[in-house]
């Protein structure tokens, strides 16, 4: 298991799996009063939480799927990357897709996050690409079935 090493400048306890098999972590918001999301309105809100990821990994923050189903509020800009040299408060940019007004309350589980390796690339300028089945169909192109 890797460790992570984490500051809670919060009152909130630290992100944890729900279950054994669970690969994301819950974040909670950490706020000293209620946000109310208005429909189509966005709002950052803070967990708390500073971390220190190893070098090749990040963070992805990613909706929680029974907030996107039942109240139409999901993560904007999903998902979110945090890289392993950003020491700052990790905030959740919500959003509310819903026609009903939302209330965000302290403590709330409102997003989970992965932690995931990664690899850094080089790209090497060529004059063709090889062949594939798929060429250059772009989106839609292999259909629905």
């Amino acid at each position: 298991m890797l460790n992570i090493k984490v500051v809670n400048t919060g009152h909130q306890p630290l992100p944890a799996y729900a279950t054994h098999q669970s690969a994301g972590l819950d974040l909670r918001a950490n706020l000293s009063e209620p946000i109310v999301l208005h429909p189509l309105e966005r709002a950052l809100v803070p967990t708390g939480l500073h971390i220190a990821l190893p070098d090749g990994y990040e963070a992805q923050v990613r909706p929680r799927s029974g907030l996107a189903l039942k109240h139409g509020i999901t993560v904007l800009n999903t998902p979110g990357t945090i890289d392993a040299d950003y020491r700052g408060e990790l905030k959740v940019l919500l959003v509310n897709f819903s026609n009903d007004d939302f209330v965000v309350n302290d403590g709330e589980r409102i997003a989970q996050m992965v932690v995931a390796r990664y690899e850094q690339v080089q790209f090497e300028t060529v004059s063709v690409l090889d062949e594939t089945e798929r060429g250059e169909g772009g989106y839609g192109h292999t259909g629905v079935k």
